[in-house]
């Protein structure tokens, strides 16, 4: 049996859905078909978001990475453990996870980027080392 065409009018309707954040850890929000009734009303990307939410220590987190780019030259950047160590002092490696998280959610917000070798990156799949720049 042949397959048949797709005509404009049948388009994928995924592709009309607008980009969303997770308002949690700041990654993109994949649509699911289960989504399709509610999808205006879906604010996180699953159920560790939703159970997690955002906490005053991220808020925090948030305010001391604005504060630290502001210290800095406009094109100068800062590593996230700058702000985890400010607020977290001995145990900021703890913070380390939750200061991505704030930095991710800074970025969809058009706030910072994030960069890996001087490069502008996706923040939901960025890997490894990362650097926070306000945007140029």
């Amino acid at each position: 049996m042949a397959h048949r065409q797709r005509h404009p009018a049948e388009a994928d309707p995924a592709m009309d859905r607008a980009q969303k954040t997770c308002a949690s850890c700041g990654r993109r929000i994949e649509w699911r078909a289960k989504w399709a009734h509610n999808w205006d009303s879906v604010k996180y990307c699953s159920a560790a978001c939703r159970s997690h939410g955002v906490s005053k220590t991220d808020l925090q987190l948030e305010a001391t990475i604005a504060a630290l780019l502001q210290a800095r030259a406009h094109d100068a950047t800062i590593c996230p453990s700058d702000a985890a160590r400010a607020i977290g002092g001995e145990e900021w490696r703890d913070l380390m996870e939750p200061a991505r998280r704030a930095a991710r959610r800074m970025v969809a917000r058009g706030e910072l980027q994030i960069t890996q070798g001087g490069v502008v990156v996706d923040p939901s799949t960025a890997k490894g080392a990362i650097r926070l720049r306000t945007p140029r």
